[in-house]
């Protein structure tokens, strides 16, 4: 004998499987966490005050758009706007073609990154697809505010 002790065949099936199962359990963790730096919460301008998350980080907000607060820019394209709750309002700016359904007063959700300067950089918006729709987080909010405007954003 040459001193070395060679593993049975069941015992290098049982390591094989041992190796193979914390390589999965490495790789789910990886994944998890790499899937919730990525995700995306929704936060309503309530609970931006209280959480305050990091400048730059990828989140989605969601509110009612202010009566009043909509103003275009020169270029055409960019949008600034206020979005409100019960308790809080944030100002957000959006670069691009508005949903039809985006008018003062409309619920809206919009993904995008908070600026250092506590305004709201929009990627996407998403405007309420019902009359009757309101996100369940903003069922006690004054619905006077919410009623669907008829009119027209371009004059």
């Amino acid at each position: 004998m040459n001193g070395k002790t060679a593993l049975k065949p069941k015992h290098q099936r049982l390591l094989l499987a041992l190796l193979a199962l914390a390589a999965l359990i490495v790789a789910g963790l990886l994944a998890a966490r790499a899937l919730s730096e990525e995700a995306s919460f929704f936060y309503t301008p309530s609970t931006l005050v209280k959480e305050k998350p990091a400048p730059g980080k990828a989140i989605r907000i969601g509110g009612m758009v202010k009566k009043g607060s909509i103003q275009r820019d020169a270029d055409g394209v960019t949008v600034r706007f206020t979005v409100q709750d019960k308790d809080a309002s944030l100002a957000v700016r959006y670069t691009g073609i508005t949903p039809d359904l985006f008018v003062e007063g409309s619920g809206v959700v919009a993904d995008g990154r908070l600026l250092s300067d506590g305004t709201f950089m929009a990627d996407s918006l998403l405007a309420k697809h019902d009359e009757n729709y309101v996100p369940r987080e903003l069922a006690d909010t004054d619905m006077n505010a919410a009623q669907h405007s008829q009119d027209s954003l371009v004059q």
